[in-house]
């Protein structure tokens, strides 16, 4: 039986705490008493040679060109977008499915943890390797096959979203998921995580169009759940337990995706407002009508101070101190022009102030507010907790007003954005990491959000998933039936807890652990001007 050292930076945090972390380890993620110190490090000599064993076998199954371990490699695949380092043991860069079998049948053999990975673009920790163990790097498995004829594209976990948009649209299609890391995020992790984006109230999210998965149990026995059929009713619905899994439950090694007709056109305007509440209001009475725009963006007023600070640029000069909402139309021709006359009948009622875009470069202008949002509030602190929250209609201005309510009962700035359209909210709260008791304030709003979420009818998230980041909030959301009831499916298809263990179930504070200090491909340019 390999044993597993409890992992929470153990030497890393300086020998003073070595004496109460050494009383407690791990045998297959079950915890023990060591009742001295010697126990302890025979432990760890045990649990050493165990992986030295196991990473000896790894390289003779696949090949020592394929299993990476150095300093450099092993720190990149250490953390995801939130930044939380984890070192891995390994890397492994499989080319085929009989790898991924191979990796998977000897990590059960000796206990490894194995945590996949796609683009790294997660927001909650989902790819961060908290057990240590082998990193399974999917990224470079890009093939993307469009079946013009009947509307699906076969791709492998790897490719990337724009480049499957890319491809889908070249042949009159359209795949309509569109996280804001469409660039570098995989098919793999948005599937993994149920990615959402700005399209979701009109288009769905991820999960709405996979039509068949295929992969590896955890236990490395190769499975197919659906297929590439626009029906498909054959034994119990695997494939949606699989998505939103978070590396969890299998690994995807082939998606079949459903494909939708390419929009015509597009058309997009932004509306200024008083307040929040004004913004809010007027959303509700648009989305009444009742019209769905293809996407219908918020920014509270503290938001726009951040990105009109930050480009030194008013949205609108002779309006400061707005709430904004940015809104897009897609479709026919014929329904955008009604839909157009609609919008600016409702906008000449409610706005204080309007403009649309007549061009595509107008278009892009005006995304630009939205686009640099994120990177404007670090004006407002080093360090920010990012909330994908959901709330229903009905109780999006209560939210909001919570959130300002939060921002003077704590004294940290709240500035939120989101997607009304569905309800999906960004609550982000601001503060500067080394001042502790600002630290300390971050903590307790982040519990008093979820708390009033919860309270409100809403979700603790609604595109992120839960990784690390959610995991103190996931009893907030699930009663203790429904918890056991996801353990219990973990532990009938991963018995061993070898896949991505540590995420979803066990609590970690993320605010308690330093983020690493890096730039990601990603990260907006004009932010990375500002970190040089």
């Amino acid at each position: 039986m390999a044993f597993r050292i409890l992992r929470i930076d153990i030497f890393g945090r300086g020998n003073q705490i070595c004496g109460q972390i050494a009383k407690w380890f791990f045998i297959c993620d079950k915890v023990y008493l060591i009742d001295n110190l010697s126990r302890f490090k025979q432990a760890i000599v045990m649990e050493e040679k165990n992986r030295k064993k196991a990473l000896s076998a790894l390289k003779r199954k696949i090949g020592a060109a394929l299993v990476q371990t150095g300093e450099k490699e092993l720190y990149a695949a250490s953390f995801d977008n939130a930044r939380l380092s984890f070192l891995p043991e390994a890397v492994i860069l499989s080319r085929c499915e009989e790898d991924v079998g191979a990796v998977l049948r000897l990590a059960n053999r000796h206990g490894v943890p194995v945590t996949p990975r796609g683009g790294g673009t997660a927001t909650t920790g989902a790819a961060s390797p908290v057990r240590g163990g082998w990193v399974l790097d999917l990224s470079h498995w890009r093939s993307v096959k469009i079946d013009a004829e009947s509307g699906i594209a076969t791709v492998q976990p790897g490719a990337r979203i724009a480049t499957i948009q890319r491809a889908a649209e070249k042949r009159g299609w359209f795949y309509p998921p569109d996280p804001s890391s469409i660039k570098y995020a995989t098919i793999g992790g948005t599937i993994a995580t149920n990615a959402g984006g700005m399209r979701g109230a009109k288009y769905g999210v991820t999960r709405d169009y996979i039509l068949g998965l295929e992969g590896f149990l955890p236990t490395g026995e190769k499975v197919r759940w659906g297929a590439g059929l626009k029906k498909f009713a054959s034994g119990y619905n695997i494939r949606d337990l699989w998505i939103g899994s978070e590396g969890t439950l299998g690994v995807i090694t082939k998606a079949h995706l459903k494909l939708i007709p390419k929009p015509q056109t597009r058309w997009t305007c932004l509306a200024a407002f008083k307040n929040e509440n004004e913004a809010l209001r007027a959303a509700r009475q648009l989305l009444r009508v009742p019209l769905m725009p293809a996407i219908l963006e918020f920014l509270d007023r503290l938001t726009v101070q951040c990105l009109e600070s930050y480009t030194g640029k008013a949205v609108f000069p002779k309006a400061p101190n707005t709430s904004l909402l940015l809104i897009e139309l897609d479709g026919h021709p014929a329904q955008i022009a009604d839909e157009k006359e609609i919008i600016r009948g409702w906008a000449n009622k409610q706005a204080s102030k309007y403009k649309e875009a007549s061009s595509e470069e107008e278009s892009e202008s005006l995304w630009a507010a939205r686009r640099t949002c994120s990177q404007a509030m670090f004006q407002l602190g080093d360090t920010k907790l990012n909330e994908d929250v959901v709330v229903p209609i009905k109780s999006y201005i209560p939210l909001i007003n919570y959130t300002l309510k939060l921002k003077r009962d704590f004294g940290l700035a709240t500035p939120t954005f989101g997607h009304l359209a569905d309800g999906n909210f960004h609550v982000h709260i601001m503060f500067n990491r080394e001042d502790k008791k600002q630290a300390r304030q971050a903590e307790k709003a982040i519990q008093s959000l979820m708390e009033k979420v919860v309270a409100l009818g809403g979700a603790i998230t609604g595109e992120h998933g839960i990784g690390l980041a959610k995991t103190p909030f996931l009893r907030l959301q699930h009663t203790k039936a429904e918890i056991d009831t996801m353990k219990a499916i973990k532990q009938t298809l991963d018995p061993n807890n070898i896949l991505n263990p540590g995420k979803i179930f066990n609590p970690y504070q993320v605010w308690k652990k330093e983020p690493e200090k890096v730039r990601l491909p990603w990260d907006h340019k004009a932010r990375l001007k500002r970190r040089t």
